[in-house]
């Protein structure tokens, strides 16, 4: 079975048959960096991710690129008011009294620190905006003398009907063109021959100095938020390419304003398959600062999470289905992968030598597993289910070595580092007043203050309570509590 992917271009799941057949070209929307990036916004990275290495893991090349928005993404481009609004770069300036540029350096690092602890791939490029401006200006130029541009007083527009009618392609095919059409966004423009055309260059404000600016043919300005993503694809996959992803709310005006002007220059067809991950919610409601509900990587660790069990949370649903997010999805989560690894380390005391001769029904069985992860991966990224064959192999009655070899294999699509789980041995230890607590698995800071307050309940000769600690940790984190002279030894379950 080949790979198949729902193609939101044709609204169908279809065979994924790349450009070229040994290798394949992969262009996802990274983050604005004005801010921390939110688990929302790492739900659609780790996504891209799985992606990627199911390429890799059917044996073909991938060049991977994403960008890094650190200019020209306005405060209305994600509603109706596109356009409009200011530079979220500047606003994230004055927010902490920095420039413009410290702004971008300060989030670009602190976000490729949380990619890292998710354990996501490392594109072939991560290019920024405000390193392509030239790029940017360039492709203007071409749209330009196709005839596809105007001036306002605030900047050079794309020209949607004269696309349409040079093309004879229907602008916003990739969303519903309902959404999109005439008269359907906010008009705050009255210079705009369209309410769907969109900003390609807009010109400085004459009152206001702008960190980021630059010299164009047009004036003094800075790149449309849309204009980057076509000139820096194109630039590093070609000006046609296999695969873009991207969060759903991308689909509706900044992707299909990548496909316009990246056609409209080159009259060739722009991305073959596009592939949007559905909005994470909290408690069934969208993320959201103003709803207080805007979560990052540093709020889950501070609760005590760690990284990977975000990523196992983010694999157990499906990315074209809404995944609610709750602090108690995530310790479900969290549990799942402790006693995963717990198991995975008591596999790794199994030696090689012990590998015993494979009858014709456990190799049976494992061609099957085999087949079965690979049937669920290539069946739209089926992660929910590529999880659950990981769970047979390791309840199965095939041999630990060979148990260990599927889960290796498995692992480099899922990407939890069970590879790097080492024989049962101590992970923690914290010495009290009262004894030692020493842990063989991941617990939370939540957990060890507990045990904490178990020891001194203990010392208090309060056996009853200590108990009731004790039973209640177990249940809640699937640990056993084994107490010995010194103090207490935290196990899996």
């Amino acid at each position: 079975m080949n790979l198949r992917l729902f193609n939101s271009l044709t609204r169908e799941i279809e065979d994924f048959i790349p450009l070229d057949p040994k290798s394949v070209g992969i262009y996802a929307c990274g983050p604005t960096v004005y801010d921390f990036a939110s688990i929302g916004n790492f739900r659609t990275y780790t996504v891209s991710d799985v992606l990627v290495r199911t390429l890799k893991f059917s044996g073909l090349k991938v060049n991977y690129v994403m960008n890094l928005t650190d200019v020209g993404h306005l405060t209305g481009d994600n509603s109706g008011d596109a356009d409009t609004g200011i530079d979220r770069m500047e606003k994230g300036a004055k927010r902490e009294g920095k420039t413009a540029w410290e702004i971008a350096e300060f989030y670009i690092n602190a976000f490729f620190k949380d990619y890292q602890k998710l354990n996501l791939t490392e594109p072939n490029k991560f290019p920024r905006a405000t390193e392509h401006i030239k790029e940017q200006i360039e492709l203007i130029k071409k749209l330009e003398e196709n005839k596809l541009t105007y001036k306002t007083s605030d900047g050079v527009y794309f020209d949607t009907i004269a696309y349409e009618k040079t093309t004879h392609k229907k602008y916003g095919e990739l969303s519903n063109l309902d959404q999109i059409q005439e008269g359907a966004r906010v008009e705050k423009n009255p210079e705009k021959k369209n309410p769907r055309d969109f900003a390609l260059w807009k010109f400085s404000p004459k009152n206001e100095k702008r960190h980021m600016e630059w010299e164009s043919p047009w004036g003094l300005g800075f790149p449309g938020w849309h204009i980057e993503c076509s000139a820096m694809s194109m630039k590093y996959l070609g000006e046609s390419f296999d695969l873009h992803t991207g969060g759903e709310d991308l689909k509706q005006t900044h992707h299909p304003n990548e496909i316009a002007q990246s056609e409209g220059a080159t009259q060739k067809p722009f991305v073959k398959y596009w592939l949007h991950v559905t909005f994470l919610k909290v408690n069934g409601q969208r993320m959201g600062k103003s709803l207080g509900n805007f979560y990052t990587l540093s709020d889950v660790e501070a609760k005590g999470f760690s990284p990977l069990s975000l990523r196992y949370f983010y694999l157990s649903g499906h990315y074209q289905e809404p995944l609610n997010f709750s602090w108690e999805a995530l310790r479900a989560a969290q549990n799942s992968l402790t006693k995963l690894t717990s198991i995975v380390s008591n596999l790794k005391n199994t030696k090689e030598d012990q590998r015993t001769k494979l009858s014709e029904e456990k190799m049976l069985k494992i061609d099957s597993f085999r087949d079965e992860f690979t049937a669920a991966l290539n069946n739209n990224l089926n992660t929910p289910q590529a999880l659950a064959v990981l769970w047979e192999v390791v309840k199965s009655n095939i041999p630990s070595p060979d148990k260990l070899d599927l889960v290796y294999l498995f692992d480099e699509v899922l990407g939890l580092n069970l590879n790097q789980i080492t024989e049962n041995k101590v992970i923690g230890e914290k010495k009290t007043e009262k004894g030692i607590i020493t842990w063989y698995v991941p617990i939370s800071q939540t957990t060890i203050k507990a045990l904490e307050n178990r020891l001194e309940t203990k010392a208090q000769k309060d056996f009853d309570k200590a108990d009731a600690i004790r039973k209640e940790l177990e249940e809640k984190e699937h640990i056993v509590i084994v107490d010995h002279p010194l103090g207490t030894i935290i196990k899996s379950k």
